[in-house]
């Protein structure tokens, strides 16, 4: 007997046992493992928001449905899950710890939990969390950012690795982007009102391999992503006026496209054909519509500066844009407003646009027309990231605003307002002909990924949704304030295991 045939024998025998159920490991590597995929950073690989080794996804989830698997208590966070082979992963608050959290996938059962040490909670927005960021996972590593407390690195069974602290950081809204992990490097992107910077680490020891000076890009909260060119891996950036490609081995700048707005909270996007989506609004920024009229510092400063320090206090402003920012456009946080602070941002109100940008690979240095393939600026979301299925472009504005652009020439599609009409954090995912979105009062709509797109489903889970949902193996994970849920069944379970879905946290129907 050849090795062909022993090799086709122990195939169909394999096949037999898998289908007898049977089965239950084959040497060291067991059933999870032969069909797993992973989610295993914000919006998934490389950011992209599509789903990963899955060919049929549940359209009705609800709080209480049949596609259900499981759902189980959380601690309060905004970070989204990740997902490997056997486990989710995610960050939370619990009496003012900072904590990484590991799940079993199949039954949402606490592995372990792991606090990050902190000297002083950083400050947040009113509707932030402490633990607004997004885990990284890679090589049985697990990252977690919490903001100025810095960067916990654990192993997949909670052993702590290393820890870098990093902050405090000038921003009184908190840190929002995620780590991803790429090469052996954790890449981490902070704008802040001072001092950013773009930071690359080794994943093992947590030493910087290198780090680049961003002082003049201001407070941002959008992730990097990878983009590969030509075979060499770049790490973009979009953030206060411009999008920006780093060497990811060197850190060293290749390009940079300007033109976007003066604050940025979309993650960009790699689509078909290697085609990079990036999108900024900030308020004021609209292009063609009304925009922040601030007059100049030495035409206000004789009548406003009432203490004659040559500095504006946030009592002697008038109501307007720069009132209404102080403790932003306030960046050393001293209190007062220099010329210099004032006429920066005086400056980002003019000259910002709200835009969506598609940039074509290859550019060198300042970006001219010719690797842009075309800008958009009447769909522009704010929060939630663009996100680029086979030939089209979903947005979604705050109020329930839905667009689907047409990929290469960013021509309008369809618009529609959703019935849930909220605002939106959560960025939207798709897989099997599907797009899910969820405002932020948790009211979930399916769509079709169609030009034309039609509503599929609504639900409704009562309490806030602020984290993106993650999309793998057939099921869908899904944070609210409290909880975690699960639907779907993953491909190893097909036709193998006919029990009802298990439950975990909740009373058994």
């Amino acid at each position: 007997m050849s090795p062909n045939d022993w090799g086709l024998i122990s195939m169909s025998r394999f096949r037999i046992l898998l289908m007898s159920g049977c089965l239950c490991s084959v040497g060291a590597v067991s059933l999870p493992s032969l069909f797993a995929g992973e989610w295993p950073q914000f919006r998934g690989p490389n950011a992209r928001g599509m789903a990963v080794n899955t060919r049929s996804l549940p359209i009705e989830i609800a709080p209480e449905c049949r596609s259900l698997a499981w759902k189980v208590p959380l601690p309060p966070g905004h970070s989204s899950p990740v997902v490997t082979e056997d486990r989710i992963f995610l960050q939370a608050v619990d009496n003012n710890r900072l904590l990484t959290v590991a799940l079993d996938r199949e039954s949402g059962r606490k592995l372990w939990e792991q606090p990050t040490p902190f000297s002083q909670l950083e400050e947040i927005h009113r509707i932030g969390s402490h633990a607004q960021c997004t885990v990284a996972v890679q090589d049985g590593l697990v990252v977690s950012f919490f903001g100025s407390a810095g960067l916990s690195c654990f192993d997949t069974e909670g052993k702590p690795q290393w820890f870098l602290p990093l902050g405090p950081f000038k921003n009184t809204f908190g840190a929002g982007s995620s780590p991803l992990i790429a090469d052996g490097k954790v890449i981490l992107s902070q704008d802040h009102d001072l001092d950013s910077f773009l930071l690359a680490v080794d994943l093992k020891t947590g030493k910087t391999a290198w780090r680049v000076d961003r002082s003049d890009y201001l407070r941002n909260y959008g992730s990097p992503v990878i983009w590969t060119v030509e075979g060499k891996a770049q790490v973009v950036v979009a953030g206060t006026l411009r999008v920006t490609g780093y060497d990811l081995q060197t850190g060293a700048e290749i390009w940079r496209v300007h033109g976007i707005a003066r604050f940025v909270s979309a993650t960009p996007t790699v689509g078909p054909e290697n085609i990079l989506y990036a999108s900024g609004f900030a308020a004021g920024n609209e292009v063609g519509g009304e925009r922040f009229n601030v007059p100049a510092f030495n035409d206000v400063v004789a009548e406003t500066d009432r203490n004659k320090n040559g500095t504006f206090e946030e009592e002697e402003l008038p109501d307007g844009p720069i009132l209404m920012r102080f403790s932003q456009v306030d960046r050393d946080k001293n209190g007062s407003l220099s010329r210099e602070e004032y006429e920066l941002f005086r400056r980002l109100f003019a000259v910002g646009r709200n835009v969506i940008v598609a940039i074509k690979p290859g550019g060198q240095g300042d970006i001219t027309e010719s690797h842009v393939a075309w800008e958009q600026s009447r769909f522009v979301p704010f929060c939630a990231s663009p996100l680029a299925t086979e030939s089209r472009l979903f947005t979604v504005r705050d109020k329930g605003l839905l667009t689907t652009l047409n990929l290469r020439t960013g021509g309008k599609l369809k618009e529609g307002r959703l019935e849930a009409a909220g605002d939106y954090y959560a960025s939207p995912v798709a897989g099997d002909g599907k797009v899910y979105l969820c405002d932020e009062h948790g009211r979930l709509t399916v769509v079709s990924d169609a030009d034309d797109w039609q509503i599929l489903h609504t639900a409704d889970f009562e309490e806030n949704v602020y984290a993106t949902p993650a999309v793998v193996d057939n099921q869908i994970f899904l944070r609210t304030a409290s909880r975690l849920y699960c639907f779907g069944r993953r491909p190893k379970l097909a036709g193998l295991d006919r029990q009802e879905p298990r439950t975990v946290g909740r009373a058994a129907r």
